[in-house]
């Protein structure tokens, strides 16, 4: 192996080494922020758009103005709203 064989080796195993620090400190914060950020989407939705499911918020000519943002979003906003929820939604 030449030295500069050995020295590459050596610095993937440390890039790998610190890949995996970085992972492990930030998984959970990455997840919590995923999950934030998907909660406060939904709860956007359902103030613009809750007169889909029977819940007038806002008054038409709002919703119908953030309409064509929300579009995307409105099928799995809709069935997650109306899943049932029971006690392994609340622990995952």
């Amino acid at each position: 192996m030449s030295e500069g064989e050995r020295r590459s080796f050596w610095q993937n195993l440390v890039r790998g080494f610190q890949d995996v620090v970085y992972g492990m400190a930030s998984h959970d914060m990455t997840r919590y922020a995923l999950r934030t950020r998907s909660s406060m989407e939904h709860l956007f939705i359902l103030t613009t758009m809750g007169d889909l499911l029977g819940v007038p918020i806002l008054p038409p000519y709002y919703s119908l103005r953030l309409l064509p943002y929300v579009v995307p979003q409105i099928a799995t906003w809709k069935r997650r709203m109306l899943r049932e929820k029971d006690l392994s939604d609340v622990l995952a």
